[in-house]
């Protein structure tokens, strides 16, 4: 099951686990769609893999299957 995780690891912006918006490579790594497209042209700046548009968790699986909260940042050039 995909971590769902709730942020974008460049820009901070919150990501809801039951809405579009979201990209995610291979490992999970998750970028906005901004940050994703304008910043790293589709390419996940951590692994070199291609970003792809994350699933939407239906809402009323959320009670039993709730997205993480931990969030992550890195410190990409990208993004300060």
């Amino acid at each position: 099951m995909l971590a769902m995780r709730p942020n974008c690891e460049c820009c901070d912006r919150d990501l809801a686990p039951d809405a579009a918006g979201a990209m995610i490579c291979t490992f999970e790594c998750t970028f906005c769609e901004g940050c994703a497209s304008e910043r790293f042209a589709g390419v996940c700046p951590n692994c070199g893999g291609g970003l792809v548009a994350r699933p939407v968790r239906p809402t009323g699986l959320l009670g039993k299957a709730p997205g993480s909260t931990e969030r992550v940042r890195k410190p990409h050039a990208a993004c300060v």
